[in-house]
């Protein structure tokens, strides 16, 4: 069985929710209290085990990169000026890993952009972080899924939250039965079905552990809406030739990506920091709420 040492980071979208703070900068660049999106994510892997990052970006979004680069210029400058502190902290995130990037030159939907890393990833599994979606969990939510991976023979592993109400038709959805608590074998998928429609409550969230065999599929795969390849319809024929399960994680999820998500995040992240936690708490304790 082989080893998850690639992730797939899709991060060519224009970030149209966040404008006009995204008009220059890329989405993924915001920071959550002191850190981009982006460096939750590649830490969530780098703990999981994975080698290396692949970034799937577009025009704009050179300070992905950058921002994983040493940068001489400013580490000159606090060196210099002996800011000891805050030169750790510069040289720490450019020393987090080597990343890989790859343009997607069309947004043509997250199974296109899984496809553009066919090349970089070849014949071995890997697995793909969304970046808008941050989770606070004890154990890395990638490496809980890379162990269920693992016990269950190197199959497919998907994340699921359970979503309640009429939110559950902007989610792709899962069928399927209970092997373990938390772990299901999936039997189907269906994106964004109605309410009445959806199989269950269980939503796939951006969170995936993949085998090679879904790049063939991906290809072979209708546009949709917009034009776009929905790597749901992918993933629900992958399920049909192989076993495939999905695991109800451990942790807190944030979907960053919607404006009072990434406010929730920023919020209780910033209240479980040792450094500013406490005055945080006490701040917003004077804040006239009522």
């Amino acid at each position: 069985m082989a080893k998850i040492r690639k992730a797939v980071f899709p991060a060519a979208g224009l970030g149209t929710r966040f404008l006009p703070a995204t008009k220059v900068i890329p989405k993924e660049m915001l920071p959550l209290v002191d850190k981009p999106l982006i460096q939750y994510g590649v830490e969530e892997a780098l703990g999981s085990g994975v080698e290396e990052i692949i970034f799937i970006t577009a025009r704009g979004k050179g300070a992905l990169e950058d921002h994983f680069d040493i940068s001489y210029e400013l580490e000159k400058t606090l060196e210099e000026r002996g800011k000891t502190a805050l030169l750790s902290i510069s040289r720490q995130v450019s020393h987090l890993t080597n990343v890989v990037s790859v343009r997607q030159k069309q947004a043509l939907g997250l199974g296109h952009a899984v496809l553009t890393a066919r090349t970089v990833v070849g014949d071995e599994p890997f697995a793909v972080i969304l970046g808008d979606d941050i989770i606070d969990s004890e154990t890395p939510c990638l490496k809980q899924m890379i162990e269920v991976y693992e016990k269950y023979g190197g199959a497919p592993v998907i994340a699921l939250e359970e979503i309640e109400g009429e939110a559950i038709s902007r989610f792709g959805v899962i069928a399927g039965e209970e092997v373990e608590p938390g772990v299901y074998r999936l039997t189907d998928m269906v994106e964004k079905p109605k309410l009445e429609d959806a199989p269950s409550n269980l939503a796939i969230i951006g969170r995936y552990v993949l085998t090679p065999d879904v790049f063939e599929l991906i290809a072979s795969t209708d546009a949709g809406v917009g034009g776009e390849i929905q790597i749901t319809d992918a993933l629900r024929r992958l399920a049909q030739t192989r076993p495939f399960y999905g695991l109800k994680f451990k942790g807190r999820r944030y979907d960053a990506g919607d404006k009072m998500g990434f406010l929730e995040a920023t919020v209780e992240l910033a209240l479980k920091r040792e450094d500013m936690g406490p005055a945080f708490r006490q701040y917003l304790k004077t804040l006239p709420l009522d």
